[in-house]
């Protein structure tokens, strides 16, 4: 079967598709046994080195407290940085150049700026210039830098959401009468959200990642971090990088697939606006609308 934007495979094809499958895979399969070789004659393999992943003194003591701050910063930053974002990247649509030229100053200045450069500086600022208790100021320090940042690189992703709605809409809602700001809120938004959906997901799965970089250079207990310490204490330094690395990808993985049903339920929803007419229902209307023709051209007549 074949369409505009896709021509199916023919016999000739599809051996040459079915013959690069088997290479892709041999080549994996060849990596992985390297992979597991060269750990095991390195003394990575041994169950010593595992075993504390099967007690719950490792997690209960040091992983899972390091995912809970994990979350706990991802989760704070989310919540402030994509309102935020939605509101500067709105604002540098605005009609008003005393709206949209300091918000768009402000989205290139903390856009251009490294995270850590940010959670640095909070940091030093909160450290000279507030009473913050030094228990939560690396939590206080991650939160801001993702925050300043993310929501810069969102405020991107909204206007260009924006943006690739056909012009056509917002004159439309004009056409009707509605408000600059009604068009937004009940016209453009919701259509754009469907759009942006997969950047704005991918930007949520970078603060999760961005948590770390606290624990690196700034003390906060987050899951790397804590992970430093299981291996100072087991002496299991690539087991344990690999535990947290599969934590990492279930996060994210959870992330992304909650993301994906919901960009389908919502295009669902909006396909599914009007009533479903059946084959009997179709041939009823075109014999009335057929039989209505009829009436008006003999009346003509």
């Amino acid at each position: 079967m074949t369409s505009v934007l896709y021509d199916a495979p023919g016999p000739r094809a599809k051996r040459r598709n079915l013959l690069l499958s088997v290479v892709f895979f041999v080549l994996l399969a060849l990596l992985l046994w390297w992979v597991w070789q060269t750990m095991d004659d390195k003394g990575q393999m041994q169950w010593s080195l595992w075993r504390p992943f099967t007690t719950s003194e490792a997690w209960t003591t040091y992983l899972l407290p390091g995912l809970a701050d994990t979350l706990k910063a991802a989760v704070l930053a989310m919540v402030i940085a994509l309102p935020l974002g939605a509101v500067l990247g709105i604002a540098r649509l605005s009609d008003h150049r005393w709206v949209r030229i300091p918000a768009g100053a402000v989205v290139e200045f903390f856009r251009a700026i490294p995270v850590l450069l940010l959670m640095l500086f909070a940091n030093e600022f909160y450290v000279r210039s507030t009473d913050i208790s030094s228990d939560v100021r690396p939590m206080y320090a991650v939160v801001t830098g993702l925050v300043l940042y993310n929501a810069s690189v969102l405020a991107e992703v909204v206007r260009a959401g924006i943006l690739s709605l056909p012009r056509g809409q917002s004159e439309a809602a004009m056409a009707i009468g509605l408000r600059k700001t009604q068009t937004m809120t009940n016209i453009l938004l919701p259509q754009a959200v469907t759009a942006m959906l997969p950047a704005i997901v991918s930007q949520l799965v970078v603060i999760v990642k961005d948590t770390a970089l606290g624990g690196v250079m700034l003390g906060f207990t987050e899951l790397l971090s804590t992970r430093a310490t299981l291996a100072a204490n087991y002496a299991n330094v690539i087991p344990s990088f690999i535990v947290v690395a599969v934590i990492y990808i279930i996060l994210n993985f959870i992330l992304t697939s909650f993301a994906s049903w919901l960009e389908a339920r919502l295009r669902r929803s909006k396909r599914s606006t009007g009533a479903v007419v059946g084959a009997e229902e179709v041939d009823d209307l075109n014999a009335a609308e057929i039989g209505g023709h009829a009436k008006t051209e003999g009346g003509t007549t």
